[in-house]
């Protein structure tokens, strides 16, 4: 380990079988690890419907049946086949691309949330016409990746941001976890026994001590759940186009002209690079359009020198993917 921390290396593929016509596409990650930038580079080819964190609680984006007809009741909801009864017919029509109008309609009739029932609606039905795949964006999925991609047949690409900026990020936006919600699921801890020891963090009011311990308990989880891809923010942030073009080859996506054009427009230069980051599209968890490689820049802003070297030692214990 180098003393800049954990990294990893390449990126690791234990690859599948190849992606079929409606294969879904699953982009995870704990939250604020590049999910939804990744999520829309991968769409910028054309051949993906986005969908923005359907396993979310909150509403919005959350909580909208017409995209997912399941109940959500954690963050970090865990999926597996002794609780799927529910959940798979749910995520096979999301993935099918059926939207379900009249129960959105029954459930969100705020202006805001017709206005989404009509984008998702329409994306939804559009792109089952096209032939499209769905793409789920959801970083609340990461800790069911085992399930998504044995049972729904997902493509799954995990995204590990370095743990330094993962816990200043968390810090400057006044994030925390409340470890109860994880631990109350029976079936995640008896998967997860990563998790039990979490058990001495309930409770307790360090910030960052708690992100640091789901960072490396979730780090643990993804380095041995088969049939995912793992791969490094920090990395596909420095170099975005040769990045993208490994993950569109891992998605079975076709790299286009008009794909990595839409990129580098995406990630270099232009008037992002001048202003930082801009909400994009109706949903309040979107995609910001940067400058992927300013955007690693001074990683641990808001840390202390004592908090950043805490972090790393709280860390250390994360190998890098080989």
């Amino acid at each position: 380990m180098s003393a800049a921390g954990p990294k990893l290396g390449a990126d690791r593929r234990r690859t599948p079988g190849l992606p079929g016509p409606r294969t879904p596409v699953l982009v995870t990650g704990l939250p604020r690890s590049g999910t939804s930038w990744t999520g829309k580079m991968l769409a910028a080819g054309g051949d993906l419907v986005y969908v923005n964190e359907p396993l979310n609680p909150q509403h919005p984006p959350g909580r909208c049946p017409g995209v997912l007809k399941a109940t959500v009741t954690h963050r970090f909801q865990y999926i597996c086949d002794d609780n799927a009864a529910g959940w798979l017919p749910a995520f096979r029509d999301t993935a099918a691309l059926r939207y379900r109008w009249l129960a959105e309609l029954r459930a969100n009739r705020s202006p805001y949330d017709l206005a989404r029932l009509l984008r998702y609606g329409a994306a939804f039905t559009m792109g089952r016409m096209a032939g499209r795949r769905a793409l789920l964006d959801d970083p609340f999925a990461v800790l069911s990746t085992a399930w998504f991609a044995g049972r729904l047949g997902c493509r799954v690409i995990a995204l590990v941001r370095d743990p330094v900026s993962f816990v200043a990020s968390w810090q400057r936006l006044g994030w925390t976890v409340y470890f109860h919600e994880l631990l109350e699921q029976p079936l995640l801890v008896r998967d997860h026994p990563e998790l039990l020891g979490l058990r001495a963090l309930v409770g307790s009011q360090d910030r960052v001590a708690k992100a640091a311990a789901l960072w490396l308990a979730t780090r643990a989880i993804l380095a041995r759940t088969p049939g995912i891809l793992l791969t490094s923010y920090e990395s596909l942030a420095a170099d975005p186009l040769p990045g993208f073009q490994r993950l569109y080859a891992y998605a079975g996506l076709p790299w286009t002209p008009a794909a990595e054009r839409r990129i580098a427009r995406a990630c270099t230069g232009g008037s992002a690079a001048a202003t930082g980051f801009a909400w994009s599209g109706l949903s309040r968890t979107a995609y910001r359009r940067m400058d992927s490689r300013r955007a690693l820049e001074d990683p641990a802003r808001g840390l202390s020198p004592e908090e950043v070297a805490r972090i790393r030692t709280l860390t250390a214990p994360a190998a890098p993917v080989p």
